[in-house]
């Protein structure tokens, strides 16, 4: 690996370390100081040591949840690909099932998991459509702005070699919106993870929403707070897969993404 690239590689990693560390630094002179109580906003140290204690718990709740998250977020973004494809090529279609989208989109997640649990019982199922339900809509409004967005010269470029729908579908409009399907994809990572969570609150017995829920009944905001940080962890190396899935995919794509 050339010196410049391991050292911009260092530098990314480094420096979001550093920040952690000083916040974590500064998190736990600020509790010392001003001597708060351990039920309102434990030590750093506090937390660290009850993930280390009960990892291989917090790791089998994560892993529950994650799951959930997956399988959802798959699922969400199949359709909505599928359905923004439909909504680019018929204006009729959009038209007439958009509204059921917005309203979807509007109806808090919260005021569905109740709902969901009802239908499909306390099992994954409930949570997996819970995640799929909030991370649904990002996907489907940007596969239709991609495959919209096509710059006209290409277009008729295209044309003028009597290139048919499907040519010009797969060979100029997908790739074009590739970047905005990934920004969709990498927003969802982290919507998907809520709704597993928010599905957990309602009816479970594992998840890191169910421990957090436990934790809030009998005042364990050290476990609580562990938790929170299991589910951000998880969130992160989901955001950071599909970043990943995007720098192979979309090699051509230069611009300097988060």
């Amino acid at each position: 690996m050339p010196k410049k690239n391991f050292m911009i590689k260092l530098k990314d990693i480094g420096i979001p370390v550093l920040f952690s560390g000083g916040v974590l630094v500064i998190w736990e002179l600020l509790v010392l100081i001003f001597n708060v109580p351990e039920y309102l906003v434990p030590k750093p140290t506090r937390i660290i040591s009850e993930i280390v204690t009960n990892f291989n718990s917090l790791l089998g709740h994560t892993g529950i949840t994650m799951l959930e998250a997956f399988v959802g977020f798959i699922i969400a973004n199949i359709l909505g690909f599928i359905i923004g494809v439909i909504f680019a090529h018929s204006k009729t279609a959009e038209k007439g099932f958009y509204p059921y989208v917005i309203a979807l989109k509007t109806t808090p997640i919260i005021a569905m998991a109740p709902l969901l649990v009802l239908w499909f019982g306390t099992s994954l199922i409930s949570k997996i459509v819970a995640a799929a339900v909030i991370c649904f809509f990002p996907i489907l409004v940007s596969t239709v702005k991609g495959l919209r967005i096509v710059d006209e010269d290409s277009l008729k470029l295209f044309k003028s070699y009597y290139a048919d729908k499907w040519q010009i579908f797969t060979r100029l409009r997908l790739p074009n919106s590739l970047p905005y399907i990934f920004s969709a994809l990498k927003i969802s990572t982290g919507l998907a993870v809520v709704g597993a969570v928010v599905g957990e609150f309602v009816g479970a017995n594992r998840g890191i929403g169910y421990v957090i829920l436990v934790s809030s009944y009998h005042l364990e905001t050290v476990r609580m707070f562990a938790a929170i940080i299991m589910s951000a962890l998880g969130g992160l190396v989901f955001f950071w897969l599909i970043s990943l899935i995007e720098k192979k995919i979309i090699f051509w794509n230069e611009k300097e993404e988060f």
